[in-house]
């Protein structure tokens, strides 16, 4: 990943120290940065998944465990960064606002483009299969019950963050992936 980035993606800062503006090279480090982190994700879930076939565990487990984990350390990380330096606010920001990006934009946006590409060739198979409607139901509810319980702690321990806090998010956590994983249909069949 390294070389491919050093090498195709443009260093703007290299170009401001050479007295360069770079204002027209930091579009096109940005996009091809995007582009970049396209072609990772789309190996990283089918990789996830091959494995998971062989070894025998569950997409959804590899979903909800690896993939999960693998997308979110990187703003854990920026998130801990920023924290340590003072803005804890920031850090809170950083982390609610990457999850509403994914769910805003991260998940509609490929299956808008999905739709654009198949929805012209094969009108039969222009969707993407989501799962029942009651579990997606379910799954909604869990969520907004997790938000409030995360808004909530934050509000009793009177807007601090503490050791406690991060080990009910742990437990929390847990409990959220037991249940998903409850509910799948397909896990008896492994």
């Amino acid at each position: 990943m390294i070389f491919t980035l050093k090498y195709t993606v443009p260093d703007v800062r290299l170009l401001f120290v050479r007295g360069s503006s770079g204002g027209d090279w930091c579009y096109v480090a940005f996009f091809v940065s995007i582009s970049w982190i396209g072609v990772y994700s789309f190996f990283m879930v089918d990789w996830a998944t091959k494995i998971g076939a062989t070894v025998g565990i569950p997409s959804i487990v590899m979903g909800l465990t690896f993939l999960a984990a693998g997308t979110s350390v990187p703003d854990l990380l920026s998130s801990v960064i920023v924290a340590r330096q003072g803005h804890g606010d920031m850090a809170v920001s950083s982390s609610i606002g990457s999850n509403i990006f994914d769910v805003l934009i991260g998940l509609p946006f490929p299956w808008l483009i999905f739709n654009m590409y198949k929805g012209s060739t094969e009108q039969e198979t222009s969707y993407v299969k989501m799962g029942s409607g009651d579990d997606m139901i379910i799954s909604i509810f869990i969520l907004i019950a997790m938000l409030a319980f995360v808004i909530g702690s934050i509000a009793i321990s009177g807007w601090q963050m503490t050791k406690t806090m991060g080990y009910s998010y742990f437990v929390m956590y847990g409990l959220y992936v037991g249940q998903q994983l409850y509910r799948q249909k397909d896990w008896e069949s492994c």
